[in-house]
């Protein structure tokens, strides 16, 4: 009966690595791309969701020296990556941070990070009265050639 209990416990625990709610900011399906040896960055991504409307003002994470939350965009015909200092959440708009778009650069690692590992990852989040909350993220390292999770609701 004790394992039981054990089990249902590290089932339940799991259950809340994917999905976390903190300071009016859902966070789904948090994930990080697996990497090389000698590799020192890599990104990380996940949805999220804010009811009333927040803005993202910086991230940080033990598993890297920098942190930052980065925008890929078209530039005259050239994809260009650049860091952006706030990153809105409107209400009731889920915005997807993904490869190719925003997302959040771990820059510097402190080691290289294999699939099945999980990376804490500490989001900040100004809410509409200007107050600054920490808002903790576990995201599961996936192989490094992972793409993000499809929704298969469509006919093939």
């Amino acid at each position: 009966m004790h394992i039981i209990h054990k089990l249902a416990g590290l089932a339940l625990a799991s259950l809340f690595i994917g999905n976390v709610a903190a300071a009016d900011l859902e966070v789904k399906d948090p994930w990080v791309r697996g990497t090389v040896p000698a590799q020192k960055v890599t990104g990380a991504f996940m949805q999220l969701g804010s009811k009333g409307g927040v803005t993202i003002v910086g991230a940080a994470s033990p598993a890297a020296g920098v942190v930052e939350i980065h925008e890929m965009a078209m530039d005259g015909g050239v994809m260009k990556m650049r860091a952006v200092k706030r990153l809105d959440v409107q209400p009731g708009q889920p915005l997807e941070l993904k490869p190719g778009s925003y997302h959040v650069m771990l820059i510097d690692l402190k080691k290289p990070l294999a699939a099945g590992e999980v990376v804490p990852i500490t989001l900040k989040v100004e809410g509409k009265d200007k107050k600054t909350e920490a808002v903790e993220v576990k995201a599961e390292v996936r192989a490094l050639t992972a793409a993000p999770a499809m929704d298969h609701k469509h006919m093939h």
